[in-house]
Parts: C-alpha cells; structure tokens; sequence
C-alpha cells in the first residue's frame, strides 16, 4: 500500500519508445494522411488537451493565457550538427536553441524532453532518435520540436503534442502544416526586454499550493514528480534544501536522458518557497534554467544564483560558474565555508522522518478514500514552505526584539541543529540581511 502513489508517469518518459523507420506506403502518402495516422483521431485542434494532468487542474477559464512566441523543428546534420531546419516566426532569435533543444549525448537514446530557458522565454522540445537506411544520414535520423513561451507553468500542455510531431517529422521530413496551425492559433507576443534585466523578469515560474497563491501552478509538473525526487535523494533533500534556501548557483550533471532531470531542477526550485510577505526584497531570484550546456557559459558567468541540469561533465571543472554540484545522489561543493552544509544531522534527520510520515498518512487517507483531493506535491511543497516560514517568521521577530539574540531555543523552536545548523544560520542572516545576534557556541570551539 505504501508504494501505490509513487507509481507515476514521470520515468515512463525518461525514454521513449524507439521509431521505427516509416513504412513505404508512409513515403508515398500526403501529408495529411501521415498526420491523421501519427495523431490517432486528432480533431481540428490536436494540441488541446494534451497535458497528463489536465483532468486535475483548476478550469481553463483560470489559468493563465496560453502565450507562444515561437516554434520550431531542429534536426542533426552529420556534416554541419546541430541546426534549425524550420521555425515560426522567421526572423525571431533562436540562436543557441538548437543545441539547448538536442541535448549533447542524445545521439546514445531514443528519445527525450527538455526544458530550458532562452533570454525572457522558456521552452519544451521532445527530441526522437529513428534509425535509417541512408549513408548520408549514417544510419540515424534526430530531431527536435519545440516551442517557446514567456512562461514554463504551461509548456507541459503540449507535451504529446510535440511527441507526436516529433515523430512526424521524422517519418515525413518538411511536413509543418500542422506546427504552422498550432502557432496561428497559440501564438503571443514576445516579452519586451526593454528596461528589464533578466534579474528582475515576473516570477512565472514560482511554484506554489493551489488554494494558496496562484491557482495555475498546480498543474505544472507530472504526478509523482516531488514523490520520485524524494525516493532518488533521500535524506540530501535536506542539504539541497539548505542550499536552495540560501539561493546558491545549483548545477545537476546527469547523462541523458535529460528530461527527468529537469524536473529535479523544478523541485530543487520548490525546495525554497517562502510565502510571508515583505521578506527579502534584495535576495536574488532563484532562477530555474533547466537545461545548459557549453554555450550558455557566458550567461551562466553573470547568475548570482540558478538551478539548472546538464549532461556536459566538462562543467565540473568551470568551478567558477557554481556553488553546488550534483552528480547522481552525490551533492558536493568546493567551497570551504559551505562544506558543514553537506553533513545531514539529527534535525535534518528528524524532518525527513516527519515528511514521510505525512507522506504515508496522505497515501493512507488515499487508499480508504477519505482524502481524495489532497496530492503528494502539494503536501511537499507546504511542508518545505511551512519550515521556510516558521524559520523566518523567528528571525524576524528576534530582529524586531530588543535585544536581538537569537539562542539554541529558537533555533530548535525553527526544527534546526543549534550547533549542526550553526553555519546554515549564519549565511541565512547575511543572505537575507537579517540583522539578528547569534548567540550559539561554535562546535569547533567547545
């Protein structure tokens, strides 16, 4: 019974089915038949309804406008690599996308999804790897289908949509009637960049409950996402947390497939939800990038703070463009002053314990149907945002005291280590400019 909610779809997309290379009656076909075929009973509009947790989230009427600003097919070509083979609109600036949109390795899977994220926009593309009996193609065919929007919270919609066209273009290449008609009837306007530094864009990304802030976001992420990224960390959920607290620049390595990953990114950002008001108006934004790779080094050099996933290893050596490295499970950091943060200890240990625990109550009401609109993501989120709370609703009443000492109590009234989370304290003073005395001994030091 335990186990039943941590069956999700999220790994099922981890890879794909393979293609299979067309049939001839395929080749000899119009367009319009192949896609009839590829979309299994499509009506006029084949993109709608296509998100896996469509059914779960709030009336359409609520959520945000669907807003995209581009589209586009990448292919692999074995003498030049990576290129855009088509998009709409022409002249918009995709320079840098078809390598973000076809991670490095995919050469070795069948199949994949990315995000990532281009100046003001976010994108999705799904990426297919069908072998075939061409010298000049050596054996293999790659694409990319993608889209880009100003925000991330919806691209999950379509989904299947670009599963689908993926494979089209891989069975019919230079067939676009159907990504032609998926932009007229989706497309928006690009964000203006003027006068707006990409430090202080609208936070469209920000996971939240629904009931809570904004309604929207519940759909976001597939069933099972936090649920998986509990089971593959463990207990380093918590060293993550810190880390994602604290605002640090957070790069996850991992092979391709890359789309699993990316959602490790999303509940990295989640980690770190905050909902008391007026709190840290110069803390910078922690931004998911999802996907990077060699060609947004330049970018990456500016970012204060990020989350984001690559399959490149050679990022492990750039030690200046992050604070956190993560390969598998393994969370390490280079910085000397951060290393304490790596230790899980008793209170860590405590809150992991307490997580599961509403964990297996959530599954339980589940199972006998009391609770039937609960989920396993909204209990992760409000048990992180509701530790994050408790701990800066302490640090800002003891700012607003008389003396200003914060001591062991309040550290253990916030669920922290008063000598294991010392250091953690310490840099969440400075960070958000909190002006509070910390009174706990040092370990070292007793």
């Amino acid at each position: 019974m335990g186990e039943r909610a941590d069956e999700a779809p999220l790994l099922f997309w981890a890879e794909g089915p393979a293609v299979s290379a067309p049939p001839p009656a395929a080749e000899a076909g119009g367009s319009s038949s192949g896609a009839r075929r590829l979309g299994g009973g499509w009506s006029s509009a084949p993109w709608e309804g296509e998100g896996p947790e469509e059914a779960a989230g709030p009336p359409r009427a609520e959520a945000e406008e669907d807003q995209i600003v581009a589209v586009f097919v990448v292919t692999f070509d074995p003498r030049t690599g990576n290129m855009v083979e088509w998009c709409l609109p022409q002249d918009i600036d995709l320079e840098g996308v078809e390598f973000k949109s076809m991670a490095s390795g995919s050469h070795k899977i069948q199949s994949d999804f990315i995000y990532f994220r281009k100046g003001l926009c976010f994108g999705l593309a799904c990426f297919a790897n069908m072998p075939v009996e061409s010298e000049l193609e050596r054996g293999a065919r790659m694409k990319s289908v993608g889209i880009l929007s100003p925000s991330y919270t919806l691209l999950y919609r379509y989904m299947h949509f670009l599963e689908n066209q993926v494979r089209h273009q891989l069975e019919m290449p230079g067939h676009y009637s159907h990504l032609e008609a998926f932009y007229d009837d989706k497309k928006g306007v690009l964000p203006s960049s003027k006068g707006t530094s990409n430090s202080q864009q609208p936070v469209h990304w920000l996971p939240s409950i629904h009931r809570y802030m904004y309604p929207e976001m519940k759909i976001t992420h597939p069933a099972g996402c936090m649920s998986q990224f509990i089971k593959f960390f463990g207990e380093q959920i918590l060293v993550l947390w810190k880390f994602a607290l604290l605002r640090k620049r957070i790069l996850i390595f991992s092979p391709p497939p890359v789309g699993v990953v990316c959602y490790r990114v999303y509940c990295c950002c989640c980690l770190a939800n905050v909902s008391l008001p007026g709190l840290g108006g110069t803390v910078p934004e922690s931004k998911p990038f999802f996907y990077v790779n060699v060609a947004d080094i330049e970018m990456l050099e500016t970012e204060v703070s990020y989350v984001a996933c690559t399959t490149e290893k050679i990022f492990e050596e750039k030690r200046d463009l992050y604070d956190v490295y993560v390969d598998n499970q393994n969370v390490k950091t280079h910085h000397e002053h951060l290393q304490p943060l790596l230790k899980i200890n008793n209170a860590d240990k405590e809150k992991y314990r307490r997580l599961n625990d509403q964990r297996q109550m959530l599954m339980y009401s589940q199972e006998v149907g009391d609770d039937c609109n609960s989920c396993e993501e909204d209990l992760f989120i409000l048990f992180f945002m509701e530790q994050n709370n408790r701990i800066f609703q302490t640090l800002m009443e003891v700012s607003a005291s008389q003396d200003k000492t914060l001591t062991a109590d309040h550290a253990r009234g916030m669920g922290l280590d008063p000598q294991g989370d010392r250091s953690f304290l310490l840099d969440l003073l400075e960070v958000y400019g909190i002006d509070v005395m910390l009174v706990i001994d040092n370990p070292c030091c007793t």
